[in-house]
């Protein structure tokens, strides 16, 4: 496998990743089981109730969260419990590092335009 071919797919990766992350944060309901399990691991089944959703709904959101990597659950016996995964996060953070570093490149790049004295035509 050629080296054009390996980065070809660790940045289809990197996408596929990012637009998991996006997906999953786009749904309040997930944002608000984020936010449960930020302060503490629960059962699945502690999560419906204060939502006002079923079982089978947490459990669905669930499942998108840890496609994402934003949460992680075990299951022993019949109890599975949740807590955050920072793996997801982490990608969010690489993402916003890359643009916030290309933006931030041009916008300096815009302020040493702006700054440059005007010439005669």
């Amino acid at each position: 496998m050629s080296r054009n071919t390996r980065v070809r797919r660790v940045g289809t990766r990197r996408a596929t990743d990012i637009d998991r992350v996006f997906h999953a944060l786009g749904d309040p309901t997930r944002r608000a089981l984020l936010e449960a399990l930020s302060r503490e691991s629960v059962p699945a089944s502690s999560l419906a109730k204060p939502l006002r959703i079923s079982l089978t709904a947490v459990i669905q959101h669930l499942r998108v969260l840890e496609a994402s990597r934003l949460v992680r659950t075990v299951k022993v016996g019949r109890t599975r419990t949740c807590h955050v995964d920072a793996s997801g996060f982490a990608a969010l953070d690489r993402w916003i590092l890359d643009h916030r570093t290309t933006w931030t490149r041009r916008l300096d790049r815009l302020g040493e335009l702006l700054d440059e004295p005007e010439q005669e035509p």
